[in-house]
């Protein structure tokens, strides 16, 4: 169970994010909107939220999850493998001192982004992508097994972060979509599928017996309902256009 989440506000810089996609310019206006309502979501789960005032020199810093790990134990401060999100870390180092002894950080040339880091259990799946490679998640697997946990990598073929396709809703259940549908190193979990046509709902996240899922996609919603999970539908579609989801908005501990 979860008991905070870390936060940033998004910048009016947030127009000059990073995105692959074209789904047009981020409205810094709806932007807050929608981050004030994800955190009154979390509210609703049951978590104290911790939210920092926006960072305009960086853009993307309303996606927070990327720049560290945060485990039961210990904290790792990532090294992104977006060059321009480095400086991110800085403050980050010294708002999680307020809550880890144990903080790790991830040094060149390894790099890594904690999008791409998903946690089952003790179990840490990592995926190697653009923004992180073999070294990073080796020092990471390190850091996670000096502290009594494991970790295992997985490449990834299409999406940019491990968790823009995959998530863990516990209990054994793994919602999935695309090329994480056949993949071997989740043949143990119950696939709860995500229609291709909603592939961007397969960022959803589990927090204390809710789901978060991302509103405008009715099919996954109900197909996790299904599953006998409560759903709070979030409205992100302004981070959608800079690529980011659910997960990416929050550190939750």
């Amino acid at each position: 169970m979860f008991t905070k989440a870390i936060l940033r506000k998004p910048g009016r810089s947030l127009v000059k994010g990073l995105r692959s996609s074209d789904l047009g310019t981020p409205d810094h206006s709806l932007a807050l909107r929608q981050h004030a309502s994800y955190v009154e979501a979390l509210w609703q789960c049951g978590l104290e939220t911790i939210v920092l005032e926006a960072d305009e020199d960086y853009p993307d810093s309303v996606f927070i999850e990327d720049v560290a790990l945060l485990t039961p134990c210990c904290a790792v401060i990532t090294r992104p493998g977006a060059e321009s999100r480095r400086g991110e870390i800085y403050e980050m180092k010294k708002v999680l001192g307020e809550h880890y002894e144990q903080i790790y950080e991830i040094e060149k040339p390894g790099t890594i982004e904690a999008g791409d880091i998903m946690m089952v259990g003790k179990h840490f799946f990592i995926g190697i992508s653009e923004r992180t490679n073999i070294e990073g998640a080796r020092q990471m697997i390190s850091f996670l097994e000096s502290n009594g946990m494991a970790g295992s990598t997985i490449d990834l073929e299409k999406v940019l972060h491990l968790k823009t396709g995959v998530a863990y809703l516990e209990n054994n259940n793994l919602l999935a979509c695309g090329e994480f549908l056949k993949r071997k190193e989740f043949s143990i979990f119950n696939i709860i599928d995500v229609d291709p046509a909603e592939s961007y709902a397969a960022n959803c996240i589990w927090v204390n017996d809710n789901v978060l899922v991302p509103s405008g996609y009715p099919i996954t919603r109900q197909r996790i309902k299904d599953a006998g999970y409560k759903t709070i539908e979030v409205d992100v579609s302004e981070f959608r256009k800079l690529d980011g989801g659910l997960s990416c908005l929050s550190l939750r501990f």
